[in-house]
């Protein structure tokens, strides 16, 4: 099979890459100028230059491509809103208007978040709607979700959807941001005490199921959730990475002062193009159960966990000590 993935030299994209190759799928990556590909190159990946905001450089790119995989994105809890469209579906609607005519599917990676933020999620199903909540990184995701819906709709291309819970691995922003946040002087509070599961799902985990909704002809024009099934709270998760670097969660705040607490933080810092020291993104995934259900990837992908908890937490504290002890 013929593939391109975007966000190849990222977190996602990067595993995702190396998987499709080491299943002798061809894969071809669109990789910014001045970009460091060698990674890629050395496996057999061929690198297109180009820039999805930029409509010209992206000619030609889906020819001859059976499946596409569109991971890149803006992947951070803080920003704009016009920096979250830009990179999230501004690039998704000139991608797939590439891809339409051109490719067999469009595989579109969006995020636990399009289901909304503030509410717990827990039991959530992928046939339920997504949901806005005026926190721009969800409000992107929804309406880059809708776009391909309304492609697949169209008949222009088979779309895929799949939502990611948090992805967690080394190199995660969800052990990066976490464990360099506890080395810092504010350090890393619990939110409501830290007592709702963490939803995570491990990056080798998530590419597994990628791999399948974009290889599976059923799968096309469906929506698949990816979670982990460890029973592992974000107390428990926060205190292990903490273990790495000797260092524990510091402190407790409620849900909802912490939730307008971050708006009003978020405000404050956007005027001056700073990262804000709290957002709502990250209040509403560590302050919610947000164990949406995973019943259509298990039953139509045949789709299960691949990594146990404690695997995984071995692989990570060899990556954090190795970058931050």
């Amino acid at each position: 099979m013929n593939t391109l993935v975007t966000g190849a030299t990222g977190f996602i994209g990067s595993v995702l890459a190396r998987d499709l190759m080491g299943r002798r799928h061809r894969v071809r990556a669109l990789v910014l100028e001045g970009e460091d590909a060698l990674h890629l190159e050395e496996m057999g990946v061929e690198v297109r230059r180009g820039d999805l905001l930029k409509r010209d450089t992206l000619k030609g790119l889906c020819d001859g491509i059976d499946t596409v995989f569109h991971c890149a994105a803006r992947v951070t809890d803080w920003g704009t809103r016009r920096q979250f469209y830009k990179s999230i579906l501004d690039t998704t609607r000139n991608l797939i208007d590439e891809a339409a005519g051109h490719a067999g599917r469009f595989v579109y990676v969006s995020s636990i978040a399009a289901l909304g933020m503030g509410n717990h999620l827990k039991g959530v199903k992928e046939t339920d709607p997504p949901r806005k909540s005026g926190v721009p990184y969800n409000d992107a995701k929804v309406d880059a979700e809708k776009l391909c819906r309304e492609y697949h709709g169209l008949g222009r291309i088979a779309c895929t959807i799949v939502r990611p819970a948090n992805v967690t691995g080394p190199g995660s922003v969800w052990v990066r941001d976490i464990v360099e946040r506890m080395k810092s002087f504010t350090g890393v509070p619990l939110i409501d005490g830290g007592r709702h599961s963490s939803s995570l799902v491990h990056v080798e985990s998530l590419v597994d199921g990628i791999m399948r909704a974009g290889t599976m002809e059923h799968a096309a024009g469906c929506t698949y959730h990816f979670r982990d099934d460890w029973e592992v709270s974000w107390k428990r998760y926060i205190s292990d990475l903490g273990s790495f670097i000797g260092a524990r969660p510091r402190g407790n705040v409620p849900f909802r002062a912490a939730w307008g607490a971050a708006a009003v933080l978020e405000g404050i810092s956007n005027i001056f193009r700073l990262r804000s020291p709290l957002t709502r993104l990250v209040v509403g995934i560590m302050g919610r159960d947000n164990d949406f259900d995973t019943s259509l990837a298990r039953s139509e992908l045949g789709w299960r966990t691949t990594v146990p908890y404690e695997s995984a937490m071995r692989g990570i504290g060899d990556w954090v000590i190795k970058n931050f002890a």
